[in-house]
């Protein structure tokens, strides 16, 4: 049988895929079919594949297997790539249109994390996080949206500059967007740099207001408008010249570690606005840590350093 909240969800958008009918004969709740991930849940003991082609029936089998040996199903949050993996009641299956965890959707961008509300990327060097009036879809936004599917709608829950790598995450709803939003100032954002030079004290706190300019850059200056700014920052590393720096934001202002950063007279590599431009600016969103607005979960993206960075930094003077 199918449920009545099933039955109520299809006779309300069933003009939408009139041209291309599900045949509903299996005893399982099924998610919106027209949302991607699908959300599943079996009603009693099966294994996958067959809860699968049952609950799936207007999907060709070999769709179906493709989706399970590219790593596009989770179970209870896991990936599960065997096809007789053991499901119970109440269980919880997701249905990905990309490899969950490690797909790549183009331009470099790689997924870290996937469900219901969420996306979350690795964003590589050299491309805008959302568009401008002159870069309409060469950014990270449309081209999640295009990986991930036609109908997939995505809302910027923050941006990363240009230049900087790292973790950026999505909603797929404005109202999650907004949850998340609100409690930004409680999300634990790490990052890493290398900068010129070596900071003194190593490791320390920057509390300097920030007033962005007419030219929009962002320097350290009182100023009616200059808006509060704390930076947390730690040595990992040194060479001759350069340092390795994890970097940790108490407040999110526009450029602020790169103002923070070279107020201090530390800029980041290759920061040519306020530093010198070299291949690439070292400044890499680490990771991002926060509460889950649905479920309540601690998630923790986290993506690995560049390893252009080593070569920046050059020889540790810890290493001979």
């Amino acid at each position: 049988c199918v449920t009545a909240e099933t039955r109520r969800r299809i006779n309300y958008r069933q003009f939408l895929w009139s041209s291309a009918p599900r045949l509903l004969h299996s005893p399982f709740d099924i998610a919106d079919p027209l949302k991607m991930p699908l959300i599943l849940h079996p009603t009693q003991d099966t294994t996958l594949l067959v809860f699968l082609r049952q609950s799936l029936s207007d999907w060709r089998p070999k769709t179906i297997k493709e989706r399970l040996t590219r790593r596009c199903i989770r179970v209870n949050g896991e990936v599960v790539t065997h096809h007789a993996f053991a499901l119970h009641e109440h269980d919880t299956v997701e249905i990905h249109s990309s490899p969950v965890g490690e797909g790549r959707l183009g331009s470099g961008i790689q997924i870290l994390h996937e469900d219901t509300w969420l996306v979350g990327v690795n964003k590589p060097e050299g491309l805008l996080s959302v568009g401008t009036n002159q870069v309409r879809s060469k950014h990270a936004l449309a081209i999640v949206r295009k990986g991930l599917g036609p109908r997939e709608k995505l809302w910027p829950v923050h941006r990363l500059d240009r230049e900087t790598s790292g973790v950026l995450l999505f909603a797929r709803s404005r109202k999650i967007c907004d949850a998340l939003q609100r409690d930004w100032s409680k999300v634990e954002k790490v990052y890493v740099a290398v900068v010129e030079g070596h900071l003194s004290p190593p490791e320390g706190r920057i509390d300097q207001p920030l007033h962005e300019d007419k030219g929009l850059s962002v320097r350290v200056r009182s100023h009616p408008d200059a808006k509060p700014a704390r930076t947390r920052y730690k040595t990992l590393d040194t060479s001759a010249r350069r340092s390795l720096v994890e970097v940790t934001l108490e407040t999110g202002r526009r450029h602020q570690i790169r103002a923070h950063l070279a107020w201090l007279g530390n800029p980041i590599v290759g920061d040519d606005r306020y530093g010198e431009k070299s291949a690439r600016m070292a400044l890499h969103a680490r990771q991002l840590t926060f509460t889950h607005p649905v479920t309540g979960e601690r998630i923790c993206l986290k993506t690995d350093m560049p390893s252009v960075f080593s070569r920046l930094l050059g020889p540790s003077r810890g290493s001979g």
